[in-house]
């Protein structure tokens, strides 16, 4: 681990700060829970963050990548620049818990957290603010839409220059897999490469009543199903980790006919690109091999989401550091194990070195401990003063 330390003092006003900031932090989190937004369309949202980095006095660009915001604090004579990011956009299902707060877009929710990181961002900007004499590094603020949905908003941040001058990049995601007070940090792999998964089983339609007629693809995709779980288990590498799941199947449209065919569609998930050319393969050769043996025929399409989350040794050494003097080692898990999740940062560790670090945020007197994207899910707001801290304590250790 680096040797790196922050002066105690200085940790101590960061912590200050955070807490000073809580309520507003919390109420402007609230807000845009209240007003959720998806995809790129997340002007209000957008409008939030620029507001909050202008009255900082940061240059601000909005616009950026569609409808994200770009927010710079500059040190003279810096020589170095590092980016925070957060990701804003909701996600386009409905929440079911009542409380103050709820959303009130029907359709639409703050099921992963993207309104706690967007906040947490905004009190890491007023803290770093304040202690602008104290950076050696310059800061940009990044406000990234459309996390949530491919291609993502990543790619079209970068391609407006983001990333321009950037030599590091940081972010965190709240995670209800760790409890308030808590961190997880990964060596590696953060989040996995999903690819979606579409398959089409068709064989000869006919009456239920006499099926001996007909080919049945219902009959040849439950065969799929079944046979499929031994792709992972038996042709993959158990040190290797993989995930193929099927999410959904769509067939017939009543109970006396045989349909012609059957839809499927999941997801893959690796850390490996050969891994996941194997599964792919062995899953089109397990769909080649049913089809003929029942004269059926099919069709397999994966498309490839976003890349690997990959942390750089460095930057993930630097934030195991602070957040270890931060909140103590027993209360850092590095390395941390890597999540199947997917996340559009690794477009950003594609192009720079960066660490993607997981937020404790389960308090189960709260009920905080539903996982993200679950309809029932919230953060325990406690630990956005240590994503506060995070964000100003990584930048002040350069």
């Amino acid at each position: 681990m680096s040797k790196i330390t922050i002066d105690p003092a200085l940790q101590a006003e960061v912590l200050r700060l955070a807490r000073e900031h809580f309520e507003s932090i919390v109420e402007i989190r609230r807000d845009i829970h209240r007003n959720p937004e998806i995809g790129f369309e997340v002007h209000r949202t957008a409008a939030v963050a620029a507001r909050e980095m202008r009255a900082l006095g940061l240059k601000v660009k909005e616009n950026v990548g569609r409808t994200g915001v770009q927010a710079d604090l500059e040190v003279p004579g810096a020589t170095r620049r590092i980016a925070i990011r957060a990701d804003m956009d909701a996600l386009p299902m409905d929440e079911l818990r009542d409380k103050p707060y709820k959303s009130t877009v029907p359709g639409a929710a703050h099921m992963c957290g993207h309104d706690a990181h967007t906040a947490m961002l905004i009190g890491g900007a007023r803290i770093l603010k304040t202690l602008a004499p104290k950076l050696k590094t310059s800061v940009r603020f990044v406000f990234q839409p459309n996390e949530e949905n491919l291609p993502g908003g990543a790619p079209a941040m970068i391609e407006d220059g983001v990333l321009d001058g950037v030599d590091e990049i940081y972010g965190m995601h709240v995670w209800p897999l760790h409890d308030t007070g808590r961190v997880g940090i990964c060596r590696g792999p953060a989040t996995a490469q999903p690819n979606e998964v579409y398959i089409e089983i068709k064989g000869v339609g006919g009456h239920a009543a006499e099926p001996q007629l007909a080919i049945d693809p219902i009959l040849i995709a439950a065969q799929f199903l079944t046979n499929v779980q031994s792709v992972v288990s038996r042709a993959v590498d158990p040190q290797q980790p993989a995930v193929f799941s099927i999410t959904q199947f769509h067939a017939g449209t009543t109970t006396n006919v045989i349909p012609e065919s059957v839809k499927l569609a999941g997801t893959l998930r690796t850390y490996n690109k050969e891994i996941q050319a194997l599964v792919r393969k062995k899953v089109d050769d397990l769909l080649k091999g049913l089809c003929a043996a029942n004269g059926a025929s099919y069709s397999l399409q994966f498309f490839e989401g976003y890349p690997v989350s990959l942390n750089a040794l460095q930057s993930s050494d630097r934030v195991a550091a602070v957040m270890t003097q931060l909140l103590g080692a027993e209360h850092v898990r590095y390395p941390d194990r890597a999540s199947m999740v997917a996340e559009d940062f690794g477009f950003y560790c594609e192009k720079v070195p960066g660490n993607f670090m997981f937020l404790g945020t389960r308090n189960l007197a709260k009920e905080t401990g539903y996982m993200c994207h679950d309809p029932r899910f919230d953060i325990d707001e406690d630990a956005m003063v240590y994503g506060m801290a995070h964000h100003a304590l990584v930048a002040l250790s350069y």
